[in-house]
């Protein structure tokens, strides 16, 4: 048996995950990351909600299912290094990106600096609720899709160092998300019926637009609505306030169906049109990140583009310090500061942070 270290986030998902360790005899440690809560110090613009995965309310719940379970429980103080997610988010999106924190909360702190801790208090392992899977192959331990198709989380966990994915554990990644709920009830948690998290966490009223003018006052600038002829057809609050895809909200009416296509962060402008401007072919990505060898010459793959697309035939290849990645068919929606994940079957190959598509 081994010592666990046990990222608890006071969900179904991790409660039973922690749970099942414990029915098998790991000695469990269980942990809550301490991001921040309205009335912190730390930082009067960032307030954690309730529907995240960080709230006070939620580390009561894992405090709780710790205790039921017979667990050691550790509340962390990351709120230093939360800010470092929260300063991401805002700068890509004043440079006219579309940023993922979740992901990056999995690399640097869920993967990172928890693995550390785990260290420190000589636990071999740290596991998770996500909805993804370890499996053994022929070079050692290798990331795979969750069995639930629906709720597979593989896709923000790219990021997770190679050399670690065997220090991983990923306790539900086998079952479907109804078969975790009624563990959850077999085994009386609480929390057997809590509604899954489904913001993020430091913009709990969705209105990211408004921590972005609080942390960056000014960045926020009226400018110019274009269409694809550079013809000025409107104007806008900020670029920031727009994401590449967007249909709703756009306060332009057309003739036919218009989307955000284009943001220039310089220029301040924002371009809209036809639903055909949006598809992808290729993309080229940054900050890369190999679970296998890395492959210079093409391979085939899958690929996802977004979290809550499917994956895509395509293929890939390692180019200087890139991945290029190229989709048999057009995808739609691609757009930079966003990740581009790559499979084979069910096993996560390389990813990484999007930075041209075309």
């Amino acid at each position: 048996m081994a010592k666990i270290l046990m990222a608890m986030s006071g969900g179904v998902d991790s409660s039973v995950a922690a749970a099942l360790l414990a029915q098998k005899g790991h000695e469990v440690v269980g942990c809550f990351m301490r991001l921040g809560s309205a009335g912190d110090d730390l930082d009067p613009d960032v307030k954690i909600g309730h529907k995240g995965c960080c709230s006070i309310n939620d580390a009561n719940d894992a405090r709780t299912i710790s205790a039921k379970l017979g667990m050691s429980f550790y509340a962390l103080d990351f709120k230093d290094d939360f800010g470092r997610i929260i300063d991401y988010f805002v700068d890509e999106y004043n440079a006219g990106r579309t940023p993922n924190p979740c992901v990056r909360c999995n690399d640097w702190l869920k993967f990172g600096k928890l693995h550390d801790y785990a260290k420190s208090i000589g636990a071999k392992y740290v596991a998770s609720g996500h909805h993804a899977q370890i499996l053994q192959g022929n070079d050692g331990a290798e990331l795979h899709m969750g069995a639930d198709e629906g709720k597979d989380q593989s896709y923000v966990l790219f990021g997770a160092n190679r050399n670690r994915i065997g220090e991983m554990m990923l306790p539900i990644g086998h079952l479907q998300k109804s078969e975790v709920r009624d563990l959850a009830k077999e085994f009386n948690l609480p929390v057997f019926n809590k509604p899954d998290s489904q913001e993020i966490c430091f913009v709990p009223d969705d209105n990211y637009a408004n921590l972005i003018s609080k942390k960056t006052p000014g960045s926020m600038q009226k400018g110019e609505v274009l269409d694809t002829e550079g013809n000025v057809i409107g104007s806008h609050e900020g670029q920031q306030k727009f994401t590449i895809g967007q249909r709703r909200g756009l306060g332009i009416a057309l003739s036919k169906p218009a989307y955000v296509v284009a943001k220039d962060p310089v220029l301040n402008t924002v371009t809209i049109g036809g639903s055909e401007l949006l598809d992808t072919n290729i993309v080229v990505a940054n900050e890369t990140n190999w679970l296998i060898d890395e492959c210079e010459e093409w391979t085939p793959c899958k690929a996802k583009i977004r979290y809550n697309t499917p994956a895509a035939h395509g293929k890939v290849r390692k180019k200087g310090d890139t991945i290029e990645v190229q989709f048999d068919e057009p995808q739609r929606g691609g757009a930079p500061g966003q990740a581009v994940v790559c499979y084979q079957g069910t096993k996560v190959i390389c990813g990484g942070w999007i930075g041209q598509v075309s």
